[in-house]
């Protein structure tokens, strides 16, 4: 946002009031009918909705469309409408507030799709009935075919979204980048004296499938002792996977809730390895989650367990190990091998990464393919 303001764009968030992952609001907010704030000098609106983030997928769906028609009384009733709106998904709710609000008030929006639904929503068991599904995925087609451009985030998820039925003219392959992109770090990991500390931070939800993680604990626990995981976030499978790990007496796996992104940061530049996980699904094969770009711009070696896309950029990049998903053996395998590796060999994969990220993948890159699009869309 801060980079389109910084091309001349006016610049307006609209979004809820804070509340992820975890379904409370955040420590300074109450639900009121409209908050305004400055953040980073871009003019933030937040709009009321029902806070939730569990897995019900009742109170899921109320957090859904209560946003949907906080979002969509807001476009309505504005007194000055928006030339443009970029439009983030899931959930298509959003979308929806913005195709059908363009309906009586002209408003051009881009679609960033970052899942596709109602695929993502069976795959991590959020479903409803058969009936919802349909009724899903016609939200979905009504969006796309109100939309004037369609960003998706890798390119398996374009030929999916064509294959949706949306023409190919009107889609554009614009990766994730890093949130920050901090400089490598040079020196040794001092998490843990004397332990090969591996890190995963962001959501523990169905479509992780850390289980995977921690079967491989198990695997690693007798044979490797001094490698310790550590699981930064939360999400709707945190509780049963801690209540799994005590169960298993997972001495080598460590639970630690959400902490800020520069928190975040520092504890991913000291890791020995960064980890990130997808369950085998065969969407998941098209999707490249965001935190292999956040892992590569830290210049740390990975450690994965992902197929498809995500999986071929990481081996292209040479930063990783890459296990199938799914396979605790394999991927007990990929850590040791990494915690094996003289710590020339890791640092190198690191670099390696990093340089990949900044050629490929980096913040200017995908900026500058962004405003191009911004630019292509806005009315004259």
């Amino acid at each position: 946002m801060r980079a389109l303001q910084s091309a001349g764009h006016e610049v307006t968030v609209v979004t809820g009031f804070p509340n992820y992952p975890t379904g409370r609001l955040y420590p300074g907010y109450r639900l009121r009918l409209i908050h305004k704030e400055v953040i980073g000098g871009v003019n933030v609106v937040r709009l009321p909705l029902y806070p939730s983030h569990d897995s019900s997928s009742l109170r899921r769906s109320f957090n859904y469309l209560s946003f949907f028609l906080s979002a969509l009384v807001y476009l309505l009733l504005r007194r000055a409408p928006f030339d443009i709106a970029y439009v983030y998904h899931p959930p298509i709710t959003v979308g929806l507030a913005a195709a059908v609000a363009g309906l009586w008030r002209r408003l051009p929006f881009i679609l960033d799709v970052q899942d596709l639904w109602p695929d993502t929503l069976a795959a991590t068991g959020m479903a409803g009935g058969r009936r919802s599904m349909r009724l899903v995925g016609l939200l979905c087609r009504f969006v796309y075919r109100r939309s004037d451009a369609i960003v998706a985030q890798s390119e398996g998820m374009k030929i999916a979204l064509n294959a949706h039925g949306v023409p190919a003219d009107k889609l554009v392959t614009i990766r994730n980048w890093a949130e920050a992109e901090p400089p490598i770090n040079e020196g040794e990991a001092r998490l843990v004296p004397h332990h090969f500390v591996v890190v995963y931070g962001g959501n523990l939800g169905r479509a992780q499938d850390l289980g995977t993680v921690l079967d491989a604990a198990v695997r690693l626990r007798e044979r490797k002792p001094d490698i310790l995981i550590r699981l930064y976030g939360g999400g709707v499978e945190a509780e049963p996977l801690r209540a799994r790990a005590e169960a298993l007496s997972l001495t080598n796996v460590e639970f630690h809730g959400p902490i800020s992104k520069d928190a975040i940061g520092a504890i991913f530049a000291q890791a020995d390895a960064l980890l990130v996980h997808l369950a085998d699904h065969p969407l998941f094969a098209i999707t490249v989650p965001s935190k292999v770009q956040a892992y590569l711009a830290m210049g740390r070696p990975i450690v994965a367990g992902l197929a498809g896309e995500a999986a071929r950029l990481l081996v292209e990049s040479k930063a990783a190990i890459v296990a199938p998903p799914g396979d605790p053996c394999a991927l007990a395998e990929a850590i040791a091998s990494l915690a094996d590796m003289p710590q020339e060999a890791r640092k190198a994969m690191g670099h390696a990464g990093h340089d990949y990220y900044q050629r490929h993948l980096s913040f200017q890159s995908g900026v500058r393919r962004t405003l191009g699009l911004f630019d292509h869309a806005r009315p004259t």
